[in-house]
């Protein structure tokens, strides 16, 4: 289906980001703009420093831009309050970051649960965890699971909530090749089952092939946007 056919879930406009660190000023983004669309799998593509985990953090509510604008199914989250702010990541953003974050004295289900008990219309912690292929140990602490089955565990209570974004920040950083194809083949599984709207961040050339949009990062600023026409499953891709 062609992006502009679907239905136009977030819109960033002109969206900058200053840091002050005493009399030094560093500019993180600059006159950012890009909509994403329903259901569509993004990478944002960029070496250390190119503002694609600003961009992201901006997008999910952590930050906020000096300057712009960024807009969720029409309203505008940059002038929301911040119980809004709150309910918006709550309800509508999943989070997956490099370091998985699992609590250890808690099992694979239990930490799944923690979103579970918070959110208004979740899926049961056993069906998040067999959605990312981890039925047999939902009974296991995470110091019993491998880096790739933490980093699953940690896709199934992002997505437990049933979140309308899924951002993911390096989610293969922390993760060898073969482990890496197996979390990329997670969350094309969760983009493709659930239609959730998901954006993946990496500095990795090879895993944009596997996305619908790419949005090239540098300096600060989005440097080119391509659409992929054939797009490999993360079994194709080799790095």
């Amino acid at each position: 289906m062609v992006m502009n056919e679907r239905q136009n879930v977030l819109n960033v406009e002109r969206v900058s980001k200053i840091y002050t660190m005493g009399e030094v000023k560093v500019e993180a983004l600059k006159d950012v703009s890009a909509d994403f669309y329903e259901g569509e799998l993004v990478v944002l593509l960029g070496t250390s420093g190119s503002g694609k985990s600003t961009l992201l953090n901006i997008i999910g509510g952590l930050d906020v831009p000096t300057e712009g604008k960024l807009f969720f199914r029409g309203k505008e989250m940059t002038a929301a309050t911040e119980d809004d702010l709150t309910t918006y990541r709550r309800e509508s953003i999943g989070f997956v970051f490099q370091f998985y974050n699992l609590i250890s004295s808690l099992t694979a289900l239990e930490n799944v649960q923690l979103v579970t008990e918070i959110a208004s219309d979740p899926m049961s912690p056993r069906e998040a965890l067999k959605l990312v292929n981890l039925a047999e140990r939902m009974n296991h602490f995470p110091a019993q699971l491998s880096g790739g089955e933490q980093q699953r565990v940690a896709i199934a209570r992002a997505v437990a909530k049933r979140p309308e974004l899924l951002l993911c920040d390096e989610p293969t950083g922390a993760l060898d090749y073969e482990t890496g194809k197996l979390v990329l083949e997670v969350i094309r599984k969760v983009n493709q089952e659930l239609g959730t709207t998901t954006l993946v961040i990496t500095h990795n050339v090879s895993i944009a092939a596997m996305a619908d949009r790419v949005i090239h990062m540098r300096s600060g600023e989005i440097t080119e946007i391509e659409t992929n026409e054939r797009k490999l499953s993360p079994s194709e891709l080799s790095w």
